[in-house]
């Protein structure tokens, strides 16, 4: 089963030499996980200030600056995994470094035929 792991923590939360070290952890997991075949993808997002958010009511379209949410916690990247089940999900979350000073939250992937294959 594949599970979205959405990585959140307050801006600043990350000294840049520290979220170095942070993000070369981040990728060794990444090929761990391949080499297992259960990574999908994973990728650190730009701060919450580039975000754009886009809203359409009655056919209409409305674009802002920033991310939707006002929360201390932004969303700051994600690891999308295949394994077995929950508790798996659950010891990889706990080894990625976001998860130590943010929130990892997991979610099950809905599954939905008729998607194109991603290349």
């Amino acid at each position: 089963m594949k599970y979205l792991v959405l990585l959140y923590a307050e801006e600043g939360t990350w000294p840049p030499e520290e979220h170095k070290v942070a993000l070369e952890k981040s990728i060794q997991i990444c090929h761990e996980l391949n080499a297992k075949k259960q990574y999908c993808g994973a990728s650190p997002l730009q701060p919450p200030e580039t975000a754009v958010s886009v809203r359409v009511r009655d056919g209409k379209r409305s674009v802002s600056d920033g991310p939707y949410a006002e929360t201390k916690e932004h969303l700051g990247g994600y690891f999308l995994i295949d394994v077995p089940s929950i508790e798996d999900a659950i010891e990889i979350a706990a080894r990625i470094p976001g998860s130590h000073r943010g929130t990892a939250e997991i979610r099950p992937v809905l599954e939905v035929t008729g998607l194109p294959e991603a290349d």
